[in-house]
């Protein structure tokens, strides 16, 4: 089995930190359970560890680069889960979604496994972060990638969404984690910690328009307000599918 991450995720466990904040409100989130499913587990962020956790994980990239005590994980994708009907307590899916072929698919598969609540960080692909005026090309890729919040409610039954607000220091460096740290942006390894430098054009047409507004104090002028901030709405969301009835 071939995935995306195989060649992408070549500093993954270095750059993409699990955040103590995000992580309470996974954490919250999946309740009481005591048994959960990760699916698109990575190298294993977020995994609770007070838990019993089963994780699921298409690349072997990925899962060498696991930690020996980060939870036993399957070579699967989302898609064709390897379990009998309600066998987990709860679920969960962090930043993983954008990467799955069948989406549609791979939730249900996700609501047929797990009879509790299932748990979702994603991007909601209405937002426009200001790193999108530099890179105008990541709207259409959040666009084609990201489902509508509305979908969720098709795949998975009645959930509700809550927003996750970003740290100013933010340990997990997936794209818009660096809202108030734009130089960031202009250093190749902390890019190389997020697919989607990976897949878009014109990115350093418009890397050097950030770099120049930073030099000139353009950015600043018009976004320098951030600077103040300590938390900020980039557009992630938790998506939290309802426990089953009679569950």
């Amino acid at each position: 089995m071939t995935a995306r991450y195989d060649t992408i995720g070549i500093n993954y466990d270095q750059l993409r930190l699990p955040d103590p904040r995000i992580a309470r409100q996974i954490n919250h989130a999946l309740g009481t359970a005591a048994t959960v499913l990760n699916v698109g587990a990575g190298t294993g962020s977020y995994e609770p560890t007070d838990r019993q956790v089963t994780a699921v994980e298409p690349s072997m990239e990925m899962i060498r680069k696991r930690k020996p005590s980060a939870a036993p994980v399957i070579q699967a994708s989302a898609e064709h889960l390897p379990f009998e009907d309600q066998s987990f307590d709860a679920a969960m899916a962090i930043l993983t979604i954008h990467h799955w072929p069948d989406k549609a698919a791979g939730l249900r598969e996700i609501r047929r496994v797990t009879r509790g609540p299932i748990v979702l960080l994603t991007f909601d692909p209405a937002h426009r972060p200001w790193l999108t005026d530099y890179l105008p090309k990541l709207v259409s890729l959040d666009e084609g990638q990201m489902p509508q919040m509305s979908q969720y409610e098709e795949w998975l039954g009645p959930v509700t969404i809550e927003p996750v607000l970003v740290p100013h220091d933010c340990t997990d460096g997936f794209l818009y984690a660096y809202w108030r740290r734009p130089e960031a942006y202009l250093d190749a390894r902390i890019r190389s910690g997020s697919s989607s430098f990976w897949s878009i054009k014109g990115l350093e047409q418009g890397l050097a328009r950030l770099s120049h507004d930073l030099e000139t104090g353009q950015w600043d002028s018009k976004h320098g307000y951030l600077r103040d901030q300590r938390e900020y709405d980039a557009g992630y969301r938790l998506v939290i599918g309802n426990q089953l009835q009679g569950s």
